[in-house]
């Protein structure tokens, strides 16, 4: 699909293709092993090798009204991605997430998704670049931080 294509779509249909490409896209990371899960784990990739993340998720839910702590890992993961031109997205249904990504329990943190890309670049996922056009356009209407409706099951 073209930047054009996507341009012309309705709000309510460009959402609705959204959710579906970030949840292929999902399954699609877990399955080639270029998925991180877990706010504390993400940082860590962010500070290894910070070259290899294309996208980040993050996923605010009651708990993350309540935990400060939560708030200022998440403003220092937008800022990172932010000033390394990485496309970021929210969604408001962790335990969605949780189900598409395959947490093993309600205790897996699943607030911070990364998709990276392999070193050998063997990886490539037509979602991703769906995803990294919905971004872009969100930023030129100064939505920097989009929020995307996972699918229902």
């Amino acid at each position: 699909m073209t930047f054009e294509e996507v341009a012309i779509q309705k709000p309510s249909e460009r959402a609705q293709g959204t959710g579906k490409a970030l949840e292929e896209l999902l399954v699609s990371a877990k399955t080639n092993e270029c998925l991180t899960i877990g706010v504390y784990e993400s940082a860590k990739v962010m500070n290894v090798d910070p070259d290899s993340v294309s996208f980040c998720v993050l996923a605010m839910d009651e708990e993350f009204e309540c935990d400060i702590a939560l708030q200022i890992h998440f403003t220092l993961i937008q800022a990172f991605c932010f000033d390394n031109d990485i496309s970021i997205v929210r969604v408001n249904d962790v335990q969605r997430l949780g189900e598409i990504v395959g947490a093993k329990d309600q205790t897996e943190d699943c607030h911070c998704l990364l998709i990276t890309s392999p070193a050998d670049g063997s990886w490539e996922d037509p979602a991703l670049e769906k995803l990294h056009m919905f971004c872009e356009e969100s930023r030129r209407s100064n939505d920097w931080l989009p929020e995307i409706t996972l699918p229902a099951r």
